[in-house]
C-alpha cells in the first residue's frame, strides 16, 4: 500500500538482555523527529481509527503482539507486530489506522514526526470502514 512501509529491524543478542533497534536518522523511512510515546492495548481491544493529517508514524511493538490495519479508502493493508516479527511500521499521513492487542500485555513505541496536536487528526467508529476483525 502506498504510504506504508514495513522495515525489518535488528536485534542485538546478549547474555545479559538483548538490544531491539528501532530507527536512526540515516533509516528509511526517517521524516523527522516531534516525539516518541508508549502506548498500551488491552488483549482483544481495539483502537481506532484514527487518521493524521500531518504526522508520519513509526510503530514498534516492544511487548506483546499487536495487529495493526491502515486503510487508504481503496484497502486495508493488515500486519502483525511483536519481538517474533520485530520490524517498525511507518505509516505516512492521510491514512486510516486501527489496532488490536492479543496478548495479556501489549506495549507499542511511535516515533512520531511531529509532536502531537488534536487538531492535525481525525477519529472515526471502528464498523464505519467495514473491516471484520478476525475472532483470533
Amino acid at each position: 500500500m502506498d504510504g506504508v512501509t514495513l522495515t525489518p529491524l535488528k536485534k542485538i543478542e546478549h547474555p545479559k538482555g538483548d538490544v531491539f533497534r528501532a530507527m536512526k536518522a540515516s533509516d528509511k523511512g526517517f521524516s523527522g523527529f516531534g516525539e516518541a510515546y508508549f502506548s498500551t492495548i488491552n488483549k482483544s481491544e481495539i483502537k481506532g481509527w484514527k487518521k493524521h493529517t500531518k504526522m508520519t508514524l513509526n510503530l514498534i511493538v516492544v511487548t506483546g503482539e499487536v495487529e495493526f490495519v491502515v486503510y487508504d479508502g481503496n484497502g486495508f493493508f493488515s500486519v502483525k507486530l511483536s519481538r517474533n516479527n520485530y520490524q517498525r511500521l511507518t505509516v505516512k499521513p492521510n491514512l486510516w489506522l486501527a489496532f488490536r492487542g492479543f496478548s495479556t500485555e501489549n506495549i507499542l513505541l511511535n516515533l512520531a514526526s511531529i509532536e502531537h496536536n488534536p487538531e492535525e487528526s481525525e477519529s472515526a467508529d471502528l464498523d464505519i470502514f467495514g473491516y471484520i476483525w478476525d475472532k483470533s
